[in-house]
């Protein structure tokens, strides 16, 4: 009797489906999604996991450990998905942090924020290689030049988080065109970001105050509560006396305010 039972190691090896097998696992690794605090660097020719480490400034343990996807780290292949580490970036003063974009350069990013380039590399020692930046990163762009004595009739302002002109111009009770006028060291007034100091027009009404009242000049550290407690007043008639500031947790050096009588 004929015995058609094979034993699987007579099968013959097929070179094809390994490749397959292969192709299927680059295209996992290929798709692979970055966790937090990484960015995502495709694999170039010639690339190894110590020459990526080495690129971007991180050590080849951690670069590994963020790549559990990838079996064995001294096998990997142009088009595959690196996740590199990022070091937390703290930016110095005068500037603000800027997640890269896809399509970002550091030309790009100079001219969107409208300083020089030499000033922007300058800024960011972290990276090593000023042509080579990857969306995720964390590039300090410097603000410029922070006015140190504003114009005539205008005082400092720090920009807040969720700030625009607009606002700005809004709350001070002052025009836009005016504002943006004040700040000629701002080349793009739609991009303002937490920290800048731009000089704010005083409003040019000043209150009208009652009669017993004396005008005051907010002084550099005033809040509305030492004002009242330094005339002796209560808080409440303190703002009751200044209905033309709309917050008044939020009042400036150069504003006038009214004091009522005792």
């Amino acid at each position: 009797m004929e015995n058609r039972y094979t034993d699987s190691s007579d099968a013959q090896f097929n070179p094809t489906d390994c490749q397959n097998c292969h192709d299927q696992q680059l295209t996992q690794q290929t798709n692979f999604t970055c966790p937090p605090n990484t960015f995502a660097y495709i694999v170039q020719p010639g690339d190894t996991m110590f020459l990526i480490a080495q690129r971007f400034g991180v050590s080849l343990e951690a670069l590994i450990a963020a790549n559990p996807q990838i079996p064995d780290p001294s096998e990997i292949r142009p088009g595959q998905t690196v996740c590199v580490p990022q070091a937390a970036t703290v930016c110095p003063p005068n500037t603000f942090a800027y997640i890269v974009q896809p399509g970002d350069t550091m030309f790009f990013i100079a001219q969107r924020f409208g300083v020089s380039l030499d000033a922007l590399i300058a800024a960011n020692p972290q990276i090593p290689n000023p042509n080579l930046i990857l969306p995720g990163q964390t590039v300090c762009v410097p603000t410029g030049a922070p006015p140190s004595d504003c114009p005539p009739n205008t005082f400092v302002y720090i920009v807040q988080p969720g700030d625009t002109m607009f606002f700005i111009a809004q709350r001070f009770g002052v025009s836009l065109n005016a504002l943006i006028a004040a700040n000629p060291q701002i080349p793009n007034p739609n991009q303002i970001r937490p920290g800048q100091r731009i000089c704010v027009p005083r409003a040019p009404s000043t209150p009208v105050c009652p009669p017993g009242s004396t005008r005051y000049t907010v002084q550099p550290g005033d809040s509305m509560f030492t004002i009242a407690r330094r005339f002796g007043i209560s808080l409440d008639a303190l703002i009751r006396a200044n209905p033309q500031v709309s917050n008044p947790s939020l009042i400036f050096p150069g504003q006038q305010l009214c004091i009522p009588p005792r």
